[in-house]
């Protein structure tokens, strides 16, 4: 019998049990994988890219039926030991009601007063770097950021300038990295293998390293790996949970105690709940409202390459990011997006995303002459676009919205390269590339368990609390209403820590 469960140990869990710790009460955390292991495989493209060796085996299915293999990562500090660390706080105006060419962005039940205090945690806590005031649509703070913004290699730098002087605003990306090694820390340094790729070196910002591992310094605080949650029993009224029914290396288990956080991610959240139905929740628990797996967003998102003709030595390039088509700009009467660096690519990775190599040219000297962005539009919410759960593997169903902003900031982008004078040349032509995201690459989920004040149209109150249940809270990025154009890791993390305050001073008390 523990105090508290918490199911999954990514942004939203981690943070959860670094923050209730020092309540005293008996923490148990459920991941259903295991650490990832410290190899030189982790900086290995063809290994993480191509043989996928650190995502699940797991299939989903696609709107249509299809199986696919999820882009997921399950392991001790969830998909944070793949991300690439870019930590924005949401702006002001994102939680409000947006107009966009696809529609309306809904306003969100609290407001960004609600979480700016935790936000500033939130980026002490995972070692952010930055520049505050460089973004022209970040939210005023009067604290600067933690750490100072990370430099642009040369190459990088000269991009900064080109964009600079073709009238737009380039600023410094909020990356987390702790410069200073982890005490597990085993491998040498280097800030390279970055996007997509677990850091042996341990100086990314993930949750395992700037909160779980906090955590585990209680004795209190426990870990379960390998336990995947299986299904949430109620007690006798409905109005509870009362058991947490696990598997753990083939064998079923029970654990229970008197509070459950899920935080399992949007998709996994979504699906155990549904898949808990009972005779008080035939449509699964705390889903009296329907709305548990609807409305789930993941972003428009593409990466870009870009082939200059200058060479790009830069080892890690991600360092800029451009919002002047954030909100209405520009000539364009509704939001189109961001746009920020990505890690540097190799030639394993061009020949995985190009559709073909540009003529007479290796990948190895593209990738010499690479230059790698990524762009995010807002993922409008849809109640069709869904988590659903048939004979027990997950199915998403989704189909695409606003992408005429995003198209737009595409080729807003694309133009501004070509105006360089070194992206439109003998050598490549001007030759870039891009990919969009598909269900298989769910890196930004959110939505599927939406906050609101309303529990005949939402699934949690502003607290994270289940309206249909008292002991149940999900913190993940499920609570999301909007998705916003930036990663949503930070939000999740700052909510963390907002519901873990709630939870110490109003229901532990």
């Amino acid at each position: 019998m523990y105090d508290i469960i918490i199911i999954g140990s990514g942004a939203g869990g981690a943070t959860m049990a670094y923050r209730l710790a020092d309540s005293g009460k008996r923490i148990l955390v459920l991941e259903r994988g295991d650490y990832v292991p410290v190899e030189k495989e982790n900086w290995d493209s063809i290994e993480v890219f191509e043989k996928n060796r650190y995502t699940t085996t797991d299939f989903w299915l696609d709107k249509h039926g299809k199986p696919f293999r999820p882009g997921m990562h399950y392991n001790v500090g969830g998909n944070t030991k793949f991300y690439g660390a870019a930590l924005f706080r949401l702006r002001e105006e994102d939680f409000k009601e947006i107009k966009h060419y696809g529609g309306t962005s809904p306003a969100w039940p609290i407001q960004y007063e609600d979480l700016k205090d935790y936000y500033l945690e939130a980026e002490k806590l995972f070692h952010v770097h930055g520049k505050r005031g460089s973004d022209p649509t970040e939210p005023f703070d009067s604290e600067p950021y933690p750490n100072p913004p990370l430099p642009h290699e040369p190459r990088i730098q000269e991009i900064v300038d080109e964009l600079t002087n073709y009238g737009w605003h380039p600023f410094e990306l909020p990356v987390g990295v702790n410069f200073e090694p982890h005490k597990t820390a085993n491998a040498p340094y280097t800030l390279d293998r970055f996007d997509g790729f677990p850091d042996a070196a341990e100086r990314k910002g993930d949750a395992h390293l700037c909160s779980l591992s906090k955590a585990l310094e209680n004795p209190n605080v426990e870990l379960m790996t390998n336990a995947k949650v299986l299904k949430l029993n109620t007690d006798s009224t409905g109005k509870k949970i009362s058991e947490v029914l696990i598997e753990q290396n083939g064998e079923i288990k029970i654990v229970t105690a008197d509070l459950v956080i899920l935080s399992a991610g949007a998709i996994n959240s979504a699906a155990i709940l549904l898949e808990s139905k009972n005779e008080q929740f035939p449509n699964g628990i705390a889903n009296s409202s329907d709305q548990v797996g609807r409305n789930y967003m993941f972003h428009q998102n593409t990466a870009l390459v870009a082939l200059y003709t200058e060479p790009n030595p830069t080892k890690f390039g991600k360092t800029f990011g451009v919002n002047d088509f954030y909100h209405a700009n520009k000539g364009y009467e509704f939001p189109l997006g961001h746009i920020q660096m990505l890690g540097k690519s190799d030639e394993h990775q061009i020949k995985a995303d190009s559709p073909i190599p540009a003529p007479g040219f290796t990948f190895e000297l593209m990738a010499k002459h690479a230059v790698d962005f990524w762009l995010t539009s807002e993922d409008l919410p849809d109640p069709e676009n869904r988590v659903t759960v048939e004979s027990g593997q997950i199915k998403i169903t989704y189909s695409e919205n606003n992408q005429k902003g995003h198209e737009l900031l595409k080729a807003e982008l694309i133009k501004a390269l070509k105006a360089s004078g070194k992206f439109e040349s003998f050598l490549f032509k001007g030759f870039y590339f891009s990919k969009g995201m598909d269900v298989a690459s769910p890196a930004h989920q959110n939505g599927t368990t939406k906050m609101g004040t309303d529990p005949k149209t939402s699934v949690v109150d502003i607290n994270c609390k289940a309206h249909d249940l008292e002991n149940l809270y999900i913190v993940d990025g499920g609570f999301f209403v909007s998705s916003g154009a930036v990663n949503p890791a930070l939000t999740i993390i700052a909510m963390a820590l907002r519901v873990g305050d709630y939870i110490k001073n109003q229901i532990l008390r």
